[in-house]
């Protein structure tokens, strides 16, 4: 067996992510601690036979991750866990276990309200499409979706929408056509009486919002809702730190 601190000079991969992720490996394994200096440039270009520039991209490959941190005339240094820059991860519990269906409720078209005028930066009274879905697996319903849509017919994210059947469609929509990015927040909410019932849950329960804005490629948002997911089959997950390969 091969080095495992060691570049992989036939590999695919590049040298400087090899070089981030033996780093970040040493860093995971207690080779470098908390607050520990990491080999100067130099030494790291001596140590594994790779260029300035290759250290320079490995090393800011590791600060991206939010693993290590640089002070000016100093060097690297690897950071403490800091939970509050964790990025959660909303996942369905049992989540790989089985196929989910969407099914559409309403698709109505009307005037925006100052409310949905405001979130998608349009006049009031701009004509809108108001979608309704329920997300089910073989259990029953586990999220329930409202989402506003510019109307513009000759956009072809109006088809995509209206077909979509499965939560991976629901997700990844026209396959990202027409859309530059997207603002998500996630808090906790109770459910009201309308969310309950269709979630199969008693009023009052538990859940998770996640609200969304897309932007398309004019930085113009096109599409504003949001995610009523029940708490009991839900869960945020994530990890610190550096992986430790396996």
């Amino acid at each position: 067996m091969g080095n495992k601190y060691a570049i992989d000079r036939d590999s695919y991969e590049p040298a400087y992510a090899q070089l981030a992720r033996i780093l970040s490996m040493q860093i995971a394994e207690g080779v470098y601690r908390p607050g520990d200096q990491l080999p100067s440039e130099a030494q790291l270009v001596a140590q594994f036979g790779v260029s300035p520039m290759t250290v320079r991209r490995a090393i800011n490959l590791l600060l991206s991750r939010g693993i290590v941190s640089t002070a000016q005339g100093r060097g690297t240094f690897v950071r403490g866990l800091a939970i509050t820059e964790a990025t959660f991860r909303l996942q369905e519990v049992g989540e790989e276990e089985a196929e989910r269906t969407v099914r559409l409720l309403q698709a109505t078209i009307l005037p925006a309200d100052e409310r949905v005028a405001r979130k998608l930066s349009v006049s009031i009274g701009t004509r809108v499409i108001y979608l309704r879905r329920l997300v089910s697996r073989a259990e029953g319903p586990t999220m329930y979706h409202r989402e506003y849509l510019i109307y513009d017919p000759r956009r072809p994210v109006v088809e995509a929408e209206l077909q979509i059947t499965s939560l991976e469609g629901l997700f990844r929509g026209n396959g990202g056509q027409g859309l530059r990015r997207g603002d998500l927040w996630i808090e906790a909410v109770t459910l009201t009486p309308e969310e309950a019932e269709l979630l199969g849950v008693s009023p009052g329960s538990p859940a998770f919002c996640l609200e969304h804005i897309f932007y398309d490629f004019t930085n113009q948002p096109i599409a504003w809702g949001w995610f009523i997911c029940r708490a009991d089959r839900f869960r945020l997950t994530t990890r610190i730190g550096p992986d430790v390969e396996e």
